[in-house]
Formats: C-alpha cells, sequence, structure tokens
C-alpha cells in the first residue's frame, strides 16, 4: 500500500479534516460524553473533557504518521466538529484497512455517515491502493451496516460472540467492499 495519511477530503456537505486542539469542546459536546453514542463502542463515555483533549492531543501525535487515518467529520454549513471517521486497523500485508466511525446523536439518520465513509473509501482505494477495506458492526445496531451498504460495502459474515462493547460480549457483523 501507498500511505498517504490523514489529508483533508471534501463532499457535497462535509469537509473530512485531521482534528485539532479547537475541535476539543465540540467533540466532547457532540459525541464523546453521549452513552447514546457509545453503546456499541469500546470506550466509555469521557465524563469530563480532559479525557477528551487527552485523546485528541493522543491522535494529534499520531498524524506525523503516514499510516494513521483519522478524520473530524465537519458539515460545511455547521463548522463544528460532529464525529470522526478512521482507519482501526492497517494490515499492510494482507493489503487491509478496516474502518471505524463515530458521530453525535443529533446527526444520526441524516446521511453523514456513509457520506463521510464512501468518501473515505474511494480516497483510500485511489491513493492508498489497498485490496480489501473492512468494517463491522454489533448485531444490535443494525443502522451501522446500512452506513455501510449505503457507501458501496457488501455482507460478508456475522460472527457469534466475536467482539465486545459497552453492553458485552457481542455478535459481530462484517461487510466489506475490494478493490
Amino acid at each position: 500500500m501507498e500511505h498517504k495519511g490523514t489529508v483533508e477530503l471534501q463532499t457535497e456537505r462535509l469537509i473530512l479534516r485531521r482534528i485539532t486542539e479547537q475541535d476539543v469542546p465540540f467533540a466532547f459536546k457532540n459525541w464523546c460524553n453521549d452513552e447514546r453514542v457509545t453503546k456499541f463502542l469500546t470506550w466509555q463515555p469521557h465524563g469530563n473533557i480532559d479525557v477528551t483533549q487527552a485523546v485528541l492531543r493522543e491522535w494529534i501525535k499520531e498524524y506525523s504518521r503516514s499510516n494513521f487515518y483519522q478524520w473530524a467529520i465537519v458539515p460545511k454549513d455547521l463548522g463544528e466538529v460532529i464525529g470522526t471517521i478512521s482507519v482501526v486497523r492497517v494490515n499492510d500485508e494482507k493489503e487491509q484497512l478496516d474502518m471505524g466511525y463515530c458521530i453525535g446523536y443529533e446527526w444520526w439518520h441524516k446521511g453523514y455517515t456513509s457520506e463521510a465513509l464512501k468518501r473515505v473509501i474511494d480516497f483510500l482505494f485511489a491513493e492508498v491502493k489497498p485490496q480489501k477495506i473492512v468494517a463491522c458492526h454489533a448485531t444490535e445496531n443494525p443502522n451501522s451496516g446500512k452506513v455501510m451498504q449505503k457507501a458501496g460495502m457488501q455482507y460478508e459474515r456475522t460472527m457469534i460472540g466475536a467482539g465486545h462493547c459497552n453492553k458485552g460480549q457481542i455478535d459481530v457483523v462484517v461487510y466489506s467492499i475490494e478493490k
């Protein structure tokens, strides 16, 4: 693969860009401290803004690596970060990238996440050149699967008891798209 790092991308409604220190209050307010958002994730709601600041500072440091991909999702008409989309696992040997995303509850069911995922997939295939891009969701969270479908990903398999999130051990549905 030809790693490029997190470069700014745009869609009709979104700017996908690197996280900055100025995003901390919006990240905390818009999704990092919301139990509805983190229910199917592996990390707890942050509880206080200091946790959000520490996490975002770590991401900012990682931008120096060419194989680190973490975008802030920013609606052009709002101008503040409402979530993130990232490559959560890079497997250079298999030429595979695993995706993850998180968006604030207020912006669910508005097409922002699938729009962001589609744009990131297009960028990754065109510039980074993996053979395969994968994403998964808890079976109890089918709306996440709808995001994957709208972005062109296909159902691959369901793995019983293969995941863990804030709800405990879960069954995981895997979607993928190949070059």
